[in-house]
């Protein structure tokens, strides 16, 4: 395999690995609630964003925000 090919699938794997791990901290600042256009947490454990205001939890999948209401799921203080 070529040198170039080599590095770029390593490329390819490193950006997989570091973009399933969380979400960046620039996007953070400008997201909102779709529902309600609330304040997102981001709860780094489980990866997902909660919107306390909506009670909605929206799920992020390899580093991208699902950010479709019929997606995130409910929940009770």
């Amino acid at each position: 395999m070529k040198k170039e090919a080599r590095q770029a699938i390593f490329n390819e794997l490193f950006f997989k690995k570091i973009m399933s791990q969380k979400i960046a901290q620039e996007l953070l600042k400008i997201l909102v609630c779709p529902l309600c256009k609330g304040e997102l947490n981001y709860d780094e454990k489980n990866n997902q964003l909660i919107c306390f205001e909506s009670k909605l939890i929206y799920p992020v999948i390899d580093g991208i925000p699902v950010m479709l209401i019929n997606e995130a799921q409910k929940f009770q203080e």
